[in-house]
């Protein structure tokens, strides 16, 4: 396994969060404080949230209520908050606080926006005014498919403030995925923005969203924050501009207060089969969970800023805000691609807004790898932390990031989740040495494991199924509209288990490392999707009768989408068709997820039981051992699926 390449200094562990906290509940090493919180979870999340400063309208009564199965457990029962109040009011009302700058913001252009906790304020109290008085009850799902801009912030609390849900949409989602994800949630009202910029480009946002609101009937009001300024087409009675209706409206508002269990989000995440997956999170789990994250692993104070280079249709976009702003802190957005117009341009960005905690992605390490040097010559001297998730690290990236980016001084602070837990299960504590591509160890009050196919603890050295043995405030509360998907997903493998689809190892030394998914699911760029998605975009071309959709490795995006499709019979096979169906895919489901390649194939093969056999079409694909054919039903169909070499 991989040396230790970072050890926290005596004055860091001296004035790091979790040394502070140990000391309140008299734990004296980071063994005792890992078994205290896997063994004792309902201790360790009540210290937690009183520990984070929480601020509850009323106290919770009871920890954890299980009365309903593991499965379904709920958090801090009887007890009030808003995320808004916690993140936002609480700091914009308050003399000494309401003259932070809490958002800093850079266009593609150049410009830049600096917003204070008063402006937060002010504005989400507008958003709130304005939702209530057009019909948005408490509990009715409202959607953000726009950008990082500066208004995103106080709209995104605002829609909380009022008890609305916020359904982040990524913002280069084609026409028919963004359809997918309003009639999951049954959107009723959704915030959007004229257009943006990207490489030097306008990119009419608006315009795609209205393609895709022609096919559902649930959102009945659109609002348009001007950036470009460029007369987006506007539909009367339906669309109004965020200046003429949002920005004139009262800011006199009363913060609902909310029950434990009311839920704050509905993040989609897409899996292997299916349509994608809408996840239920609450007010007080996510609060608590998304904080313990900032505050502990992360050890951020007041007085730091965090940039992660995210959207915020990713859950990292709603994680830093939530956690940076209930801290105190201040978050960096910015407009555009991260190596437009110079490859150094977010480097340049975080060191000018004077960034401690700087979140990337391998895939774009990796990039500014191959751009060359001159993004690792920008020092951002501010910087305390790198963070990452969404994609195994490999290590020449990763100590390319560590020496160029980090100076050997910032650790990298990998952790592992998802949007289903709207946090890590696998996080580092910045009290404990770090080797290459560890994610150290389990993140705190998660009862973490590693299974073999029986349900019994792998031995060190061995990979096996990440597990959570126990629940956590922040899992989603099932996916919207399918209880049963849900305990499918997780639930079906080990009874009464959480099992999260990664395979995991935990070497000699008790580092923890992920070594990729356990399932189909497919990661481009750190974006993660389904096949399920890509192929039937795929199958609605008239010509194509099935199809597969792959992830194989790439040295840039980590992955890359390779696509398999079987013609309907009589088609011939097209000079322009591969195009096509690229085309298509990229159309309905964004630039990010348009297929390298398009193969033709005159059949998939199966299992038994119906199932196209991905894992083996891409072990064909790849040039790797089959293994084993005894659950594939046609086997001989393997021979017609191309070789990458």
């Amino acid at each position: 396994m991989s040396k230790v390449v970072w050890k926290p200094n005596a004055a860091l562990v001296r004035h790091a969060n979790v040394t502070k906290f140990m000391a309140k509940q008299d734990i004296a090493t980071y063994e005792d404080l890992m078994q205290r919180c896997t063994g004792g979870i309902e201790w360790f999340w009540d210290a937690c949230v009183h520990e984070v400063g929480i601020d509850w309208f009323e106290p919770y009564m009871q920890i954890i209520d299980t009365r309903e199965g593991l499965e379904f457990a709920k958090w801090f029962t009887g007890g009030r908050l808003n995320i808004a109040h916690n993140c936002v009011d609480r700091y914009g009302t308050h003399k000494k606080h309401q003259k932070k700058v809490a958002v800093h913001w850079e266009g593609e252009c150049g410009a830049r926006v600096e917003l204070t906790y008063r402006d937060l304020y002010e504005q989400s109290q507008q958003v709130a005014v304005y939702l209530e008085s057009i019909g948005v009850e408490r509990g009715d799902a409202v959607a953000l498919y726009m950008p990082m801009i500066p208004e995103l912030v106080p709209i995104f609390f605002g829609i909380m403030k009022m008890g609305a849900v916020v359904v982040p949409i990524f913002s280069g989602f084609g026409p028919q995925a963004v359809v997918d994800r309003l009639e999951s949630a049954s959107v009723k009202a959704i915030f959007t923005i004229d257009g943006s910029l990207r490489r030097g480009k306008e990119l009419s946002v608006k315009k795609d969203l209205d393609e895709a609101l022609k096919h559902t009937k649930t959102v009945s009001k659109c609002i348009v924050v001007k950036r470009l300024h460029n007369n987006a087409p506007m539909q009367s009675g339906r669309d109004v501009y965020y200046d003429d209706s949002v920005l004139i409206a009262g800011d006199s508002y009363d913060c609902a207060e909310l029950p434990s269990e009311h839920p704050c989000l509905y993040i989609h995440t897409s899996g292997t089969t299916g349509k994608p997956k809408g996840t239920v999170h609450t007010h007080a789990g996510t609060l608590a969970q998304v904080v313990k994250e900032h505050y502990f692993h992360f050890d951020f104070k007041e007085k730091d800023t965090f940039f992660w280079v995210t959207d915020i249709g990713w859950m990292m976009g709603p994680w830093e805000l939530i956690g940076s702003l209930h801290l105190g802190g201040t978050v960096v957005l910015f407009e555009g691609a991260p190596n437009y117009p110079k490859s150094n341009r977010l480097l340049k960005l975080a060191q000018d807004t004077g960034t401690t905690h700087f979140g990337v992605s391998p895939t774009l390490i990796r990039m500014m790898m191959k751009e060359g040097l001159q993004a690792g010559r920008t020092k951002i001297k501010t910087l305390r932390f790198i963070g990452s998730t969404s994609e195994p690290w490999d290590e020449d990236s990763y100590m390319w990031c560590f020496e160029k980016i980090g100076q050997k001084k910032a650790p990298i602070m990998n952790i592992s989740g998802g949007t289903e837990l709207m946090g890590c299960l696998l996080a580092p504590l910045p009290i404990q040495e770090l080797k290459a591509c560890s994610l150290q160890g389990p993140a705190l009050g998660m009862a973490v494991d590693i299974f073999n196919e029986e349900g019994g603890s792998v031995a060190d050295g061995e990979v096996g199924y990440l597990v959570c043995r126990k629940p956590a405030p922040s899992m989603t509360r099932g996916f919207l509209g399918d209880k049963q998907r849900f305990l499918d997903t997780y639930y079906s493998k080990f009874t009464h288990v959480w099992n999260h689809g990664d395979w995991a190892l935990r070497d000699e030394d008790g580092q923890w490392f992920i070594r990729g998914r356990a399932d189909d699911t497919i990661k481009v760029a750190g974006k993660r999707t389904g096949p399920a998605e890509i192929e039937s975009s795929l199958c609605d071309n008239p010509f194509v009768n099935e199809a597969c959709a792959i992830g194989v490795p790439d040295k840039v995006k980590g992955q890359k989408i390779v696509c398999f499709v079987v013609l309907k019979d009589g088609v011939g096979h097209t000079r322009y068709l591969k195009t096509d169906l690229k085309n298509k895919v990229c159309d309905d489901l964004g630039k990010t997820l348009k297929p390298s390649q398009v193969h033709i194939v005159k059949a998939l093969p199966k299992t038994r039981s119906g199932k196209i056999v991905r894992g083996l079409i891409k072990k064909k694909f790849l040039g790797k051992d089959l293994g084993a054919l005894t659950s594939v039903e046609n086997p001989d169909l393997l021979k017609g699926i191309p070789s990458s070499n």
